[in-house]
């Protein structure tokens, strides 16, 4: 196998140790999603996860809950796409822009 092919390995595994410390910095790291002129506001972490859900009082209308539950859900599918796009920007960092099958 020679010298080249244990390089290789080396590198690989480098790399996969330095994902994991991006994997567990983006935990640290936020995102936040206003909708409705900043009625709903969703703050997700770089793993997709909700971390808090903020309602202005004046849009909690008994009459109309549909129009709330609709920017609840407006709001955390934003928060989880600008969190997938973090998510996106720190593994092309870390790969330089190759796609490795397996990621994200």
């Amino acid at each position: 196998m020679g010298k080249g092919f244990g390089d290789l390995i080396k590198q690989a595994q480098k790399m996969q140790k330095r994902m994991l410390e991006v994997q567990e910095e983006l935990k640290n790291k936020t995102v936040e999603a206003k909708v409705g002129g900043g009625m709903v506001t969703v703050v997700a972490n770089g793993q997709q996860e909700v971390i808090s859900i903020t309602i202005a009082p004046e849009v909690v209308d008994p009459e109309d809950v549909e129009m709330l539950e609709d920017l609840v859900l407006a709001a955390v599918n934003e928060a989880r796409r600008k969190s997938q796009e973090l998510m996106a920007t720190e593994m092309d960092k870390l790969t330089g822009g190759m796609k490795l099958p397996g990621i994200m």
